[in-house]
């Protein structure tokens, strides 16, 4: 009996673990401790005028070219706002320095460089939206 309970114990906490997990996946956060500010030479790409949507991907990532499509429309929406796409495995530097751990990982910086939100995991179209509110100011 006592197996039992804790088959039944292990089940519920793993299940209870997916969920938190899952529904976290995606979200752009705030970005605590030291906020990095990336320039154009980092990224080796032009920042965008008014935001930058930054994705780390890797070659065999099904949510990162789900990632892709979902923030080339945001560029389409909104104005001044570019995106740049890394493959993680060839800047590995980089993916260390920003604690990158995952990919799809999305980081929203302004015009100046600051990232302000992060996202691990398969963002939504809304979120970002809403994320690149705070990073332009509006």
């Amino acid at each position: 009996m006592t197996g039992l309970a804790v088959v039944l114990v292990t089940l519920g906490v793993a299940t209870l673990v997916g969920v938190v997990m899952r529904r976290r996946s995606g979200v752009p956060r705030e970005v605590g401790g030291d906020v990095e500010r990336l320039t154009s030479g980092d990224l080796e790409a032009e920042l965008g005028r008014r935001a930058t949507l930054v994705q780390f991907s890797s070659a065999f990532c099904q949510p990162c070219r789900a990632t892709r499509r979902v923030l080339a429309e945001v560029t389409e929406m909104v104005p001044g706002v570019a995106h740049v796409e890394i493959d993680a495995e060839s800047r590995l530097d980089l993916v260390r320095s920003l604690n990158i751990l995952r990919t799809p990982t999305v980081l929203i910086l302004d015009a100046s460089g600051q990232v302000v939100k992060r996202a691990s995991g398969q963002p939504r179209k809304a979120d970002v939206i809403g994320a690149l509110g705070l990073a332009v100011g509006e």
